[in-house]
């Protein structure tokens, strides 16, 4: 028997897949991990593990590391609410999406956002198809303005292609975006049979939650891995109390210690600094505006 050290690589039906670093060793968890009712995964992709590798070439995971950070949902069940791990340890997520052909969402953006934040979790854009529209800074512009990194790709052109890979170099990327926007054409761009294969597990599952299913790392040629994170829509916001919202919003934040009123909601209150900065134009009105439906849960 031999002790080790790795990273999980590929979860199934309580197996686990480790890389080690010189091989990739299918493991189940030992038998005190799973002592007591747990609340949540005790082990997902993306967590670094302690590991005995037996005589037979199989292995126990012993202990799971800290995590830095994580991507769960909630998924209720009989027995309560358990936390599912999509991602454990994420570096950075990538959300991508088309400049045109579907029209970009960006609401839908501005909440994958605001769940970026609330996870610590660095975000950034992706804005795919540029060869669609004449000016994509025109669309997503504004969001560089605010802080956040936008990378102008096309897999048709090969606009922004080495600049997209060296962002996911060496890091544990969460991919996500809304349906027909070019992930996997851009994935197979970057590396051939990599996009495939993502969607490949991506469509598995969407199937529903009774489908057995794989969650699985992608390893990039040169360094790091990509992970298919489908379901932001309904992540992240479930523990979010209203008066937390403009913390994730980074053009806000800064502001609200400058408001009249403590529990400003930033909607119509006198002395409101949000609103003031509004009127002069130094706020987006498009941001503010999924401001205001996320605070109030219309979406």
């Amino acid at each position: 028997m031999t002790n080790t050290q790795g990273l999980i690589v590929k979860a199934q039906s309580g197996f686990f897949w480790v890389n080690t670093g010189e091989d990739i060793i299918v493991c189940q968890l030992r038998g005190k991990l799973k002592q007591g009712r747990a609340q949540g995964d005790i082990a997902a992709i993306g967590d670094k593990v302690d590991i005995t590798i037996l005589d037979d070439g199989s292995g126990t995971v012993d202990s799971v590391h800290e995590r830095n950070q994580l991507i769960a949902r909630l998924d209720p069940r009989p027995g309560g609410v358990y936390q599912q791990v999509l991602l454990a340890n994420p570096d950075q997520a990538l959300f991508v999406f088309a400049c045109a052909n579907p029209t970009p969402r960006l609401r839908m953006l501005d909440r994958f956002l605001v769940i970026a934040e609330k996870q610590n979790i660095p975000a950034v854009i992706v804005a795919n198809k540029t060869d669609t529209v004449e000016n994509p800074q025109a669309i997503f512009g504004m969001y560089e303005s605010i802080g956040y990194r936008v990378i102008y790709t096309s897999a048709k052109t090969g606009t922004g292609l080495d600049t997209l890979r060296s962002q996911l170099q060496n890091k544990l990327n969460a991919f996500a975006g809304p349906s027909g926007v070019g992930k996997s054409s851009l994935l197979n761009a970057l590396q051939p049979g990599l996009g495939l294969a993502v969607n490949e597990i991506s469509s598995a599952m969407k199937k529903g939650r009774h489908t057995t299913v794989t969650r699985q790392l992608f390893a990039i040629d040169g360094g790091g891995y990509v992970a298919d994170t489908p379901g932001w829509k309904s992540l992240g916001l479930w523990d979010t109390e209203p008066e937390e919202i403009d913390a994730y919003f980074p053009e806000l934040r800064g502001l609200v210690e400058n408001c009249q009123f403590s529990d400003c909601t930033h909607q119509h209150e006198p002395g409101c600094a949000v609103l003031t900065a509004l009127k002069e134009g130094k706020i987006f009105p498009e941001r503010y505006e999924s401001f205001v439906r996320l605070r109030s849960g219309k979406e």
